[in-house]
């Protein structure tokens, strides 16, 4: 026996309550993951050396290597905060440096970037002004926090059902929108101007005596216009083509008396049921507020505005590894790139191996707590034994010293 193997054992054991230790540390750091030390025994032989029986030297810290398990997701009040639920991580822009991290706190800086407590800018795929997501090369996410314009209304849909059953008002009784009895169903859509002005379109449907034969009148702001006629067939079928009709809905931004409105009427049917109606659609809307951002499990970021339109303004890129262990800790939360890790391959979330986005939620550290404080002790306890090894060999050696 030798001081070298007491003191690599020491030197072994006081690494591993160092990488214990920063576990117990981090426990409670979001994204982190817990850390081991793996060790290796040491012994003085050459590869041509003879004999079979070689006496060990002593141990060494062979590497320390984090685990890359998946943690507890805890929610958080934050529509901004991600969890990813899987395998991957967030890709980060720093100046153009490129760093991955698993850590989802973010915020909005003032320029609108998503970034994070360093102040690195996550990046992800655009989207242009339509809400289009371009995937091709990640960049860095920017969240447009301005109103959306106004959009005039070109088109509008109507679905509705006429009863086959119902009884004409006949020529007695002229059609009035201000008399009830004067037709046999209404329903009414909103459609807007070019500036977001909103306009009331109502739709009048009146039987005639001829039958499977309807009229249909429209009230844009109340002025009346029709009666346009449609025919269907015994079956219920609507038969009349063009299934059109044009509104001109009184215009309020000076631009002109009216702008049309071409609505579609071609699902609708006669059956020996009451009217009703089940759709109504239009393509215009009033300008709008941003009310608030959510993120959907593809990492698409939504904006929500208060005339109840959304609109994508990108997608969060996710990276993975062939080797997560041979990434480079950097601190702050984050990892970089090595020849050990392979190269990054970067995907929308859910696809392939990759994870999925949880949105108002964050990944806790993997650090089982238990687990630390029971590995403590046992490392406490080696460091120990280690010590009485030199202890003892002290011992021996001052036992030889005092021979005479």
């Amino acid at each position: 026996m030798s001081f070298q193997q007491g003191l690599s054992g020491l030197n072994a054991a006081a690494r591993n309550l160092d990488v214990i230790g920063n576990n117990v540390a981090n426990s409670n750091t979001v994204g982190a993951k817990a850390s081991r030390a793996e060790f290796a025994d040491i012994y003085a032989t050459s590869l041509y050396g003879a004999g079979t029986h070689y006496n060990g030297i002593g141990v060494t810290v062979a590497a320390i290597t984090q685990q890359f398990t998946q943690g507890d997701i805890a929610t958080t009040n934050s529509a901004l905060d991600m969890a990813i639920n899987g395998r991957g991580f967030f890709r980060m822009s720093d100046g153009g440096e490129i760093t991955y991290t698993r850590n989802g706190q973010f915020q909005l800086d003032k320029e609108g970037y998503l970034v994070n407590a360093q102040g690195g800018r996550l990046t992800g795929y655009p989207a242009d002004a339509n809400g289009r997501v371009m995937a091709g090369v990640p960049g860095e996410l920017r969240l447009q926090t301005g109103d959306v314009a106004p959009k005039a209304t070109v088109n509008g849909a109507i679905t509705a059902n006429l009863d086959a059953r119902a009884t004409a008002p006949g020529a007695t009784n002229p059609f009035n929108i201000n008399d009830g009895a004067s037709y046999n169903g209404a329903t009414s859509l909103a459609v807007y101007d070019s500036q977001g002005a909103e306009h009331t379109v109502a739709v009048y449907f009146r039987q005639t005596a001829t039958p499977n034969e309807w009229q249909v009148y429209t009230a844009a702001d109340g002025t009346v216009a029709g009666p346009n006629t449609f025919n269907f067939d015994s079956s219920g079928k609507l038969v009349t083509t063009p299934a059109t009709l044009t509104v001109a809905v009184p215009d309020s931004t000076g631009a002109g008396p009216t702008f049309p409105v071409t609505l579609d009427l071609s699902k609708m049917t006669q059956f020996g049921s009451a009217f009703s109606v089940s759709e109504l659609s239009q393509d215009g809307f009033a300008a709008g507020r941003l009310s608030g951002f959510s993120i959907a499990s593809d990492g698409t970021v939504v904006s929500r505005y208060t005339n109840g339109k959304t609109l994508a303004q990108g997608r969060v890129v996710l990276v993975n590894f062939t080797n997560p262990q041979g990434l480079q800790p950097l601190g702050g939360n984050q990892w970089a790139e090595t020849a050990d890790s392979g190269a990054p391959m970067a995907g929308t979330p859910g696809a392939g191996s990759l994870g999925v986005i949880q949105s108002g939620a964050v990944e806790q550290s993997n650090v089982d707590l238990t687990a630390e404080l029971v590995n403590m002790i046992t490392a406490q306890r080696v460091y120990q034994a280690n010590a009485q090894t030199i202890r003892t060999q002290d011992q021996v050696m001052q036992t030889i010293v005092n021979l005479r």
